[in-house]
């Protein structure tokens, strides 16, 4: 088989030659979209799920779609130790760039570039260095910074007047803007809350803006959390695994665009062992196709391919990972697996290790501002990446 033909694409956030499974996820925002656009007033949008099931390749073909109604957009990351300020910032400047070549007032834009870099400049000081560097750091807009407006140093208000400029900006053109925020699990609590009360606000006022977060499957709770309202705030669209013919659907599409097919007895093969996960289907057929001979792929090429295909998740998609973690995270993760493959009580953890509950809090917090496991209630733990119980349980002590 010619790898240079070869369609599959494992990788991160990188968008599969065919996205199978997401129509229901697809049709909601096309909705969303369509009732920004009539002036409707409409909910922002929050995906979750699992490592490897898709929520960033979901994400960007939202922005896509938003960007194809000639909308303005900006995508931020969120990371744990840094302010939405300047992302924030950065994404609207984007957007707003998107959205000037068509405004009929140079002065209304100019006007709001004033707003923003005012936002972006009005951080909390700190000592020192970073004292001085907040004053020099510049979002590159070339206008004076404005006074009065979404500068007050409280990203709650400057959040909401900002958003509340841009969506008027919008307004003047007759479409939207989309704020797109991934690993929006990791934004800080007061920013958390910030977010929430802009978008709540301009749910009340129909303007044109919405936030489209994706994260862990903990993020409903982040958010609850932040402000009790949030559950009635967001449209939340949960994804997992694909069903079979979905998963079905992803190998056969791309490989018959190059006269390329698999027996029944292959695609059986394949959706054992990849279970499902978008993630883990694109990589499996990646090397299966470059080290089948020929076509149809049959459950033989599977075989052959599955130990390097495991070798390759073993290094990068779960060996990264765990690599990050400390020997207590480690041996709380080992004891997690230990207990199986569902999400499991903190308790039940400390009994495996015989230790007290309170005494493995650092190691848990770690795990969890690391990304590699997650709570989604009280006393309950479960692994972000799937299938991380498995690996763990093949490793040597």
């Amino acid at each position: 088989m010619d790898p240079v033909r070869n369609p599959y694409a494992p990788g991160a956030g990188q968008r599969p030659p065919e996205l199978a499974g997401r129509d229901r996820e697809l049709q909601q925002f096309e909705v969303v979209l369509e009732r920004v656009a009539r002036g409707r007033p409409e909910r922002s949008m929050i995906i979750t799920g699992l490592r490897g099931v898709g929520k960033t390749v979901l994400l960007n073909t939202f922005r896509s779609m938003a960007i194809q109604r000639l909308w303005g957009t900006g995508k931020i990351e969120a990371r744990p130790e840094q302010s939405l300020r300047r992302p924030v910032a950065a994404a609207l400047h984007t957007a707003i760039r998107e959205l000037a070549p068509r405004h009929r007032a140079p002065d209304r834009i100019e006007e709001f570039l004033g707003i923003l870099k005012a936002f972006a400049q009005a951080g909390q000081e700190g000592a020192g260095r970073q004292k001085a560097s907040v004053h020099r750091w510049s979002p590159g807009i070339d206008v004076p910074a404005a006074r009065g407006r979404a500068d007050s140093g409280d990203m709650e208000i400057d959040l909401l007047e900002l958003f509340v400029e841009a969506a008027s900006v919008a307004t003047d053109l007759g479409v939207g803007i989309g704020l797109f925020v991934d690993e929006m699990q990791d934004v800080q609590p007061d920013d958390v809350s910030a977010l929430c009360a802009a978008c709540h606000e301009l749910s009340q006022t129909g303007g044109p803006l919405i936030v489209v977060g994706a994260g862990l499957p903990h993020l409903p709770a982040v958010l609850s959390a932040s402000k009790s309202y949030s559950e009635r705030l967001f449209r939340y669209a949960r994804i997992d695994r694909l069903d079979r013919d979905s998963a079905d659907h992803a190998l056969l599409a791309p490989a018959e665009r190059e006269d390329v097919t698999f027996t029944p007895g292959a695609l059986d093969a394949l959706y054992e062992a990849a279970d499902g996960y978008p993630y883990f289907v694109q990589a499996y057929a990646k090397i299966v196709w470059d080290l089948a001979p020929q076509t149809p792929i049959t459950e033989h090429d599977i075989k052959v391919a599955s130990p390097e295909v495991e070798s390759e998740l073993a290094g990068g998609f779960f060996g990264s990972r765990y690599e990050r973690a400390t020997p207590a995270e480690r041996d709380y993760m080992r004891a997690m697996a230990a207990l199986g493959d569902e999400p499991v009580s903190t308790s039940a953890v400390a009994d495996e290790l015989g230790r007290k509950p309170s005494s493995l809090s650092p190691a848990r917090d770690g795990l969890i501002k690391k990304g590699l496991i997650y709570s989604a209630e009280r006393g309950i733990v479960a692994f972000t990446v799937p299938h991380f119980g498995k690996f763990l349980r093949a490793q040597p002590e």
